[in-house]
């Protein structure tokens, strides 16, 4: 019996991006564990142009395709009734079928938690958060984040921005001076190969970043203040996992919270958990006993796009 034809479809520059390097660092996990992995970059463009970017890997013949990350909703749904013998998992997307089922870390958890901290930790009163592009993903963080702003005990202003382009480090950079002019000394930023660009910000103004994904205070302690943690890459382990074994359910949902410690946490600089630490325990008890709920409904309010010259 021939090996199954797995293909794991990462966009975005190639290489570039702590979201895309937790799915490739799955999708070679996967390959440890005895499954043969096609992995696949699809560069940036728009949702039609991924479509047809993953129609073109289906037609050559795919039993289980999958797009990581939010950007895989709209090209997964526009496609996945062309190749019903497919089976389809979109990491961090919330469209399912016949064919299709959906693996996701609950970022929105460690986001809450990080909106905690910003807010009790800010010297400004000011906090911002930034995204890429308005994907449901980053919707559901940025309102996770304002939520744990909202209930952190003070008064604490919120700024945000989408910047219109996950992987472009000069909108970032931009966007982040633009909130450092507004007072902001801490931003939450959920972006890829655009962080770059806040990190650039960071060394040259005062201010801070809660990072995403990743443990960014272990890897950059002078600038990341805590990171808010969701190992996507443990989304595409298991979706390979699930189809190898016959437990793959298309139609449904499987998800990782803060129960997985090693898949959803938020870690804090030392200086920080000697000084929040317990608070945050604290909080983190509460999702965990269900005592307290993440608002996950999205902000109405939309940025306008940045001047790009009048932010330098």
């Amino acid at each position: 019996m021939s090996a199954a034809r797995i293909t794991v479809a990462l966009f975005g520059p190639h290489g570039r991006g702590a979201f895309n390097e937790a799915g490739l660092t799955g999708a070679l996990r996967a390959r440890e564990r005895g499954h043969e992995v096609d992995i696949r970059w699809i560069g940036p463009g728009t949702p039609e142009g991924r479509a047809e970017s993953l129609r073109d890997l289906c037609r050559r013949g795919v039993d289980l395709l999958v797009a990581h990350g939010g950007q895989g909703d709209a090209p997964v749904q526009a496609l996945h009734a062309e190749f019903p013998d497919t089976r389809f998992v979109i990491t961090q997307g919330h469209f399912t079928a016949p064919n299709v089922a959906c693996y996701e870390v609950l970022q929105e958890q460690s986001a809450f938690l990080a909106g905690v901290l910003a807010g009790l930790h800010s010297r400004t009163g000011v906090v911002g958060h930034l995204s890429g592009e308005v994907l449901r993903p980053g919707l559901k963080g940025q309102s996770a984040f304002a939520h744990g702003l909202r209930v952190c005990g003070r008064p604490v202003q919120f700024l945000t921005q989408f910047c219109g382009e996950q992987h472009d480090p000069a909108l970032a950079y931009a966007a982040t001076l633009s909130m450092q002019r507004e007072g902001a000394d801490l931003v939450f930023a959920m972006l890829d190969g655009g962080r770059a660009g806040v990190n650039q910000a960071c060394r040259e103004r005062p201010i801070r970043q809660i990072g995403s994904v990743l443990d960014w205070v272990a890897r950059e302690p002078d600038i990341f203040v805590a990171s808010a943690v969701a190992d996507s890459g443990r989304c595409v382990t298991e979706a390979i996992d699930d189809f190898a074994s016959d437990r793959l359910k298309p139609g449904t949902r499987r998800r990782f919270g803060l129960e997985d410690s090693s898949c959803v946490r938020l870690v804090l600089a030392p200086a920080l958990r000697v000084v929040h630490g317990r608070a945050m325990e604290a909080w983190q008890r509460r999702l965990l006993e269900g005592v307290q709920a993440v608002d996950t409904g999205f902000e109405d309010s939309r940025p306008a796009p940045l001047d790009l010259a009048s932010a330098a």
